[in-house]
């Protein structure tokens, strides 16, 4: 298939060959799903911890004898009931991970890049550099295509380009092997170079 070769000033600059296999598939939202919400799930740090009455410090003796105090029972200071005392059903660490096998996240990306394309959000470009790493000369470069926010694909980040990109909260450069599906789906628009788009086709057969 063919993808439109985007030029400054929105003009067109022909087209690139890419292939059905990679940009050409049918969207799966199914399996987009699944990707995406492991790999967020994968990010969460599941580190939170609570003590429950067992483990809490203190409550060995008995408050106050059984009976006699006109009070209510007690055979420690560490019920949950109490303050100070544990928690009921305590919150534990916990691994929030999910197995996503090689062929789902290529046939993910594969879904992902082709309904990009679709939707014309992907903005192929022959070159993406900067002379310098100026965060207006980013901004003015981007505009130069129509674009405003933007994930930038390159085959491997320039220093340049990333330390321009530091102050846009909303723009985002990345090579090709540290592209995920998160931030794919993330941005309106993907600026990607034809050198990314081939290393893509070339990992995604």
């Amino acid at each position: 298939m063919q993808l439109a070769l985007a030029a400054p000033g929105s003009a067109s600059a022909g087209s690139v060959e890419v292939s059905d296999n990679a940009f050409g598939k049918a969207y799966n939202e199914d399996l987009v799903y699944q990707v995406v919400t492991a790999y967020l799930a994968k990010g969460r740090q599941g580190t939170r911890a609570q003590k429950t009455r067992s483990e809490v410090n203190g409550g060995g003796a008995k408050p106050w004898r059984q009976k006699g105090t006109g009070r209510a029972r007690a055979g420690t200071i560490r019920s949950p009931i109490w303050r100070t005392g544990g928690v009921t059903f305590a919150a534990k660490p916990q691994d929030f991970s999910q197995k996503v096998n090689r062929k789902m996240y290529r046939a993910a990306l594969r879904s992902i890049l082709s309904e990009l394309a679709r939707q014309d959000r992907l903005v192929v470009v022959q070159d993406f550099s900067l002379d310098a790493p100026k965060t207006k000369a980013l901004v003015g470069k981007l505009a130069e295509y129509g674009v405003g926010d933007a994930l930038i694909i390159t085959e491997n980040v320039d220093d340049k380009l990333y330390l321009a990109s530091r102050n846009l909260h909303k723009t985002d450069v990345r090579d090709v092997h540290s592209a995920d599906p998160v931030s794919l789906v993330a941005f309106d628009k993907i600026v990607i170079t034809v050198d990314a788009l081939k290393k893509f086709e070339e990992v995604l057969g």
